[in-house]
């Protein structure tokens, strides 16, 4: 999980910010509107969260400079509050590269209809009995670990690839980075000269 702050105040509480939260599995995300006044830099949060945030923002400022709803007259919207349900159906409805699933079918077991499906005639609705349901549901989790174990093999691959184990043996002299010690005698601009 992580945070989107610094964003124009939005909707009737002025929302000045989004939590994302990224389930690991599945890829869903949930997204909360909140108040939060500023955020501090966090190495520890995961890439999933950063990688969702990347795509949300970019939805958003498209959306907010090319949407059909909540233009100023200078035609564009600082309203991002209003459009984050939608954005989460969408997100959810599309098919992840990850696990080759759309993460409300790895979370519900289908997928939503989007407002376009309306238009479409080939769609039937089906409805399963319970144990061809489990079934169906057992097949796309399967389907999606493979998936996912498919991802962690080329990322590992490439990782492999570019890095190399570097040939110490006991006794070398090795050069230590000391950017990130902590200095036992204090700050630097206390130091006598």
């Amino acid at each position: 999980m992580d945070w989107v702050t610094a964003l124009p105040p939005s909707g009737d509480k002025n929302y000045n910010g989004y939590l994302v939260i990224v389930d690991r599995y599945s890829k869903t995300s949930i997204l909360l509107p909140c108040h939060k006044d500023d955020t501090a830099y966090h190495p520890q949060t995961d890439g999933l969260a950063e990688r969702m945030i990347q795509t949300l923002e970019d939805i958003i400022r498209r959306l907010c400079a090319y949407g059909l709803e909540f233009k100023h007259s200078d035609g564009f919207t600082d309203e991002w509050c209003t459009l984050i349900p939608a954005l989460e159906l969408a997100y959810k409805a599309s098919v992840h590269s990850s696990t080759g699933q759309t993460p409300a079918m790895l979370e519900k077991g289908w997928n939503p209809r989007l407002p376009a499906d309306t238009l479409r005639k080939d769609l039937i609705d089906i409805h399963p009995t319970a144990s061809s349901f489990k079934i169906m549901l057992d097949k796309v989790k399967h389907h999606a670990k493979q998936s996912m174990d498919d991802a962690f093999d080329y990322a590992k691959k490439k990782w492999d690839k570019s890095h190399k184990v570097p040939d110490f043996k006991v006794g070398d002299l090795v050069l230590v980075s000391t950017l990130n010690v902590n200095n036992i005698k204090g700050p630097k601009k206390l130091k006598d000269s």
